[in-house]
């Protein structure tokens, strides 16, 4: 196939169709997380067996996220992605209608799985647009999931609030993020693969590259699972605050993430990614021990907001590492989001079982040496730097400043 050369207004564009991707994405995790307790009423499972079905959309998207690479190669980026996205959007409808146990845990195997293909599609885009327009841009990408996790959220709230049945609920919701993420697919850029070109495997191992790379994003992410599921039950039990201020400290730490994930990438260009990982470390630390030593409300939740700071851009950092630590980037940004999605799943669990055996701000000690791990290794993330011409796996093309003609084939 004909390389396609892009002009720079082009690329722009693609970041911001990327950007709505990212938002179309987060959406669907919002609009689901809110109406989990419907979804468990209506299948008639127990706390235990909600926590077990949970585990599995961690397990498809485990064992999904490998393949992506390949359905990148065979049908072109924009067009794995549009499938993809449509996937997942559409998945969003399957656990509502599970009426048991069984079926709710296919369904949310289905749904993970979706959802970590579209997940490594998008990030190896944006990793892409990236690395054309040679300035970071992955913060601010991550920091537009996050928006659009809080306003699926906003909407599930309501729908909950107004008792309105799941069904309908998330039907109504995937068939309008479908239709939002189609369109968004359509403005990102249509890399192919030549006719010389090998295709990556259908399933490998990530490199030990990505292995090193996703060691950092382990400790961002069980910094920030811990944070949301137990920032609420620490600010009750530990400090002895009301319910409703305890909620609040949840809801402060994700919009503390969202904004400073959208207001990373200023930072990440001017003093690079191990220089702002290494502070944000030093940060993260210094929020989570004053978690550990604070006697009041105050002092907590300045600490939950200082972790939630420090821990922001990590993971779209390692993405972007990920992206350019070899030949193959998708392989390596599989690896790293299945290293993160793993430590997403095992995080709550962990925290709770050393709470049960010690106490829960013994778990806060964990999250701190986790923390401080960000800041040690750090250096992980040096890479050779960003090219005009990085290459998506299975895809062709350059930047150039004048305007060329698309030579498709």
């Amino acid at each position: 196939m004909s390389e396609v050369v892009y002009d720079r207004r082009e690329v722009k564009r693609s970041r911001y169709a990327v950007a709505a991707v990212f938002a179309v994405h987060g959406a669907v995790t919002g609009s689901f997380a809110t109406r989990v307790p419907w979804i468990q009423d209506h299948a008639s499972v127990s706390a235990g067996q909600l926590g077990l079905a949970l585990a599995f959309p961690a397990i498809g998207a485990s064992l999904a996220m490998p393949l992506a690479g390949s359905v990148s190669h065979r049908f072109g980026a924009r067009t794995a992605l549009r499938g993809l996205m449509a996937l997942w959007t559409l998945s969003l409808v399957l656990p509502a209608l599970a009426p048991n146990l069984l079926t709710l845990c296919l369904a949310l195997f289905v749904y993970g799985a979706t959802a970590g293909m579209a997940d490594v599609a998008m990030n190896a885009l944006g990793v892409e647009v990236e690395n054309r327009l040679d300035k970071s841009i992955m913060s601010g990408l991550h920091g537009m999931w996050s928006a659009g996790a809080l306003i699926g959220s906003a909407g599930g709230t309501l729908a909950a609030h107004l008792g309105t049945d799941a069904r309908l609920h998330h039907a109504l919701a995937a068939l309008t993020l479908t239709v939002l993420g189609t369109v968004a697919c359509q403005g990102v850029l249509d890399l192919r693969a030549t006719e010389d070109e090998e295709a990556p495997p259908r399933f490998a191992l990530p490199p030990r590259s990505a292995l090193l790379i996703g060691a950092i994003g382990f400790c961002a992410v069980f910094a920030e699972g811990a944070s949301l599921d137990w920032s609420a039950v620490y600010l009750r039990d530990v400090i002895g605050t009301s319910a409703g201020l305890a909620a609040a400290c949840t809801t402060a730490f994700t919009l503390t993430m969202a904004v400073a994930r959208l207001a990373g990438d200023a930072v990440v260009d001017r003093f690079g990614p191990v220089r702002t990982v290494r502070v944000s470390g030093l940060l993260a630390t210094a929020g989570a021990l004053l978690v550990v030593l604070a006697q009041n409300a105050v002092l907590a939740m300045t600490g939950f907001a200082l972790l939630g700071l420090g821990i922001a851009v990590v993971v779209p950092l390692c993405f972007a590492a990920a992206g350019r630590s070899g030949p193959n980037p998708a392989q390596a940004i599989a690896g790293v989001a299945t290293i993160t999605y793993t430590s997403g799943l095992i995080a709550p669990s962990a925290i709770g079982t050393v709470a049960d055996a010690t106490s829960l701000v013994t778990s806060f000690v964990l999250v701190t040496v986790l923390a401080f791990g960000l800041a040690a290794f750090a250096g992980v993330l040096r890479t050779s730097g960003r090219t005009s011409n990085a290459q998506l796996p299975g895809a062709r093309g350059e930047v150039s400043d004048a305007k060329v003609p698309d030579s498709r084939p």
